[in-house]
């Protein structure tokens, strides 16, 4: 199947989920939705079962493209590390507030609207390459700390025209920004958000 159709499937399966619980999510409904037949849903994701995980996968996946720009510094490509990872810790609560999937993959808090696909690996006969990776293990929340505080360290070890902290005080305060927007994804903050929390609690070292 093209890039295109499976797309198009997977955003199928999300507009049904955004409509009605995913117990009531028909899969004749969703290929009629993204214009194909049953059977090539079938082909492509093998089951409800493999829908949903490639659903949670694409999710988890847009989730971190967008911890990816926050962390590149946008635009501007402003180099102060503390305002870099408020940019993230912001994100994360913003993907959480609209999107349902995020917030359970953030939380492991999955309520009885949503699928709740197996963390682990599933087997699968699938020739699909795509179908194979969404049968591969999914992040828990406390693998998606980890994602994050590698990828920020990755991102601003030597950024900006000042020495960089050393990586374990950087690993620190990227895991940091990371917990405080998980707090706030499960209790959201009185006036000054993630961003004052995150800005307050991360080293002034960090300011490049």
């Amino acid at each position: 199947m093209v890039p295109a159709a499976r797309e198009s499937l997977l955003d199928a399966a999300y507009t049904a989920l955004a409509r009605r619980p995913w117990s009531a999510v028909r899969m004749v409904d969703v290929a009629a939705a993204a214009g194909v037949s049953r059977q090539t849903l079938y082909n492509e994701f093998g089951s409800k079962e493999g829908l949903a995980r490639a659903l949670v996968r694409r999710e988890a996946d847009g989730y971190l493209a967008g911890v990816e720009r926050a962390l590149a510094g946008g635009s501007g490509g402003a180099v102060d590390l503390r305002e870099r990872l408020t940019a993230t810790a912001e994100w994360t609560t913003s993907a959480a507030r609209e999107n349902a999937l995020v917030r359970a993959m953030l939380t492991g808090c999955w309520s009885e609207r949503l699928p709740a696909p197996s963390l682990t690996a599933v087997p699968s006969a699938s020739a699909v390459p795509a179908q194979r990776r969404a049968d591969g293990p999914l992040p828990s929340p406390e693998d998606f700390v980890a994602l994050v505080r590698d990828r920020a360290v990755a991102a601003l070890n030597g950024v900006g025209p000042l020495p960089p902290p050393n990586t374990t005080e950087l690993a620190r305060s990227c895991e940091l920004a990371v917990r405080l927007a998980l707090s706030c994804v499960a209790a959201p903050p009185a006036e000054g958000g993630v961003a004052e929390l995150v800005r307050t609690a991360l080293p002034r070292r960090l300011t490049a």
